[in-house]
């Protein structure tokens, strides 16, 4: 039993012996390139999922916003010859698009689309590796090649293939009577127009399954959307689809209401609290005081006897039974052609 309790005693002594200074050195020397070595070592990238809807909305508010350049565009030039901005079309819009991409893009910031929906472009092809992210959101943007190669398929290419379309269809290659040269370039064009839809629509399907790349041009380039800042939230309000639909309603109920509401009652039922009520009795009695014209076939309002076109007459008369004399105000009982017969209002 001594024997047990002294042997127990001199271990826990031995235990306790504080351990070198050194020690710690040596633990942090013995582990350091494990450490380096895990840190260096090549891992899959941080999956992150970035919103479906927020890539597609900020596409279609790319094109809107160019639409709406292109309108204004067209206006500064609505005073020039008519049909002449029309032929320049293709360049108009490669020319809108130039100035997006300039202004954007080539200086590292995102479309306007994209900065509405929180998005920028990321160089994907530098994120096959993962060496210290946090979010999963950081990556360089795209190089200056991938910036021009972008340019040169937006711009030059919608543009190329616009103008090639024109030119095919203005010197008429699909017809079977032109030689077999333009046939066959025709047939390419088709081909390929053919084919580019069959990819775009597969890459739609990839895209709605994995969430990247919209289209084909950020799949050939490597550029993906991702998240510009991880801590901004999508702000969801109501109050537009709200206001859109209570003018909605209403103008429905207008549209309805309109038919039934008779224009003459109306005019005849304000015009005794109209502050310009006696200007009518001042104005042109040569001339008709429902259309402002000099009447063709003059009728008489009988009794007050103003002159009336016979249609402006006849349509008033026949629409309201209680019609009253424009300039007057006073009922009309009959009509009568200038210099002829009294005809009655109702045939």
């Amino acid at each position: 039993m001594r024997e047990t309790l002294a042997s127990t005693s001199s271990s826990t002594a031995s235990d306790s012996t504080p351990p070198i200074e050194s020690a710690w050195l040596n633990a942090h020397e013995r582990l350091s390139p494990r450490w380096q070595s895990s840190a260096l070592s090549p891992q899959s990238a941080i999956p992150i999922a970035i919103s479906r809807v927020n890539q597609v909305d900020a596409g279609r508010l790319d094109i809107e916003m160019s639409a709406m350049l292109k309108e204004q565009m067209v206006k500064v030039f609505s005073v020039m010859k008519p049909g002449l901005l029309f032929q320049y079309e293709a360049e108009l819009d490669a020319f809108l698009e130039f100035l997006i991409w300039r202004f954007s893009i080539w200086v590292d910031k995102p479309t306007p689309g994209n900065a509405l929906m929180n998005l920028r472009y990321r160089d994907e092809r530098t994120m096959e590796t993962r060496a210290k992210l946090r979010t999963g959101l950081e990556g360089p943007g795209l190089t200056v090649y991938q910036k021009i190669w972008y340019c040169v398929a937006t711009v030059g290419g919608q543009y190329i293939w616009t103008r090639l379309q024109s030119f095919s269809a203005f010197r008429q290659w699909g017809d079977s009577e032109q030689r077999s040269l333009a046939r066959r370039l025709w047939f390419i064009v088709q081909r390929v127009e053919g084919f580019y839809k069959a990819a775009s629509f597969a890459n739609l399907l990839v895209f709605l399954y994995t969430g990247r790349y919209r289209n084909l041009i950020e799949r050939a380039i490597k550029a993906r959307l991702v998240y510009g800042s991880p801590h901004m939230n999508r702000a969801v309000s109501f109050e537009y689809m709200n206001r859109q639909l209570v003018w909605n309603e209403f103008s429905e109920m207008l549209l309805l209401l309109l038919p039934l509401l008779n224009s003459s009652s109306m005019k005849n039922f304000l015009r005794p609290f109209s502050k310009d009520n006696s200007s009518g009795s001042v104005g042109d009695e040569t001339l008709c005081p429902i259309c402002q014209a000099n009447p063709t076939t003059v009728y008489l309002a009988l009794p007050c006897q103003h002159r009336y076109c016979y249609y402006c007459l006849r349509t008033r008369c026949a629409a309201t039974p209680s019609f009253r004399c424009t300039r007057c105000s006073e009922p009309v009982v009959a009509m009568q052609r200038h210099g002829g017969l009294v005809d009655t209002k109702k045939e």
